[in-house]
């Protein structure tokens, strides 16, 4: 895949922004994993950190980051700037991850 820029920015310091392509977004719907619920239901017991559940969130975003960089590819982008993610919960068992900004097409000379 094609190098993109990504930034929560509204700009990049670096370069002159010379069109707006659009909003881009990537997300991902996942199901909670049974034994990692019980093995966090454990944890809240003692408190603390609880890995897996960690470990999903952030897999989670990275696979909603990936498909917000192939939509600004789809695009001709070579950034995206304004980026948020959000988190909703869809269901009882569920959970969304989406990734939003704005393509941008960049002077690079």
């Amino acid at each position: 895949m094609k190098e993109i820029l990504l930034t929560t920015q509204d700009n990049l310091a670096e370069y002159k922004i010379i069109k707006t392509l659009g909003l881009v977004r990537g997300n991902t719907v996942r199901s909670r994993n049974v034994a990692n619920n019980m093995l966090a239901g454990i944890r809240t017991i003692f408190g603390g950190e609880l890995p897996e559940l960690t470990k999903a969130v952030a897999e989670s975003r990275e696979q909603a980051l990936d498909r917000l960089k192939a939509h600004a590819l789809e695009l001709g982008a070579d950034a995206v700037v304004c980026i948020r993610l959000i988190t909703t919960e869809v269901g009882n068992t569920s959970s969304e991850v989406l990734a939003y900004g704005t393509a941008v097409k960049l002077d690079l000379s």
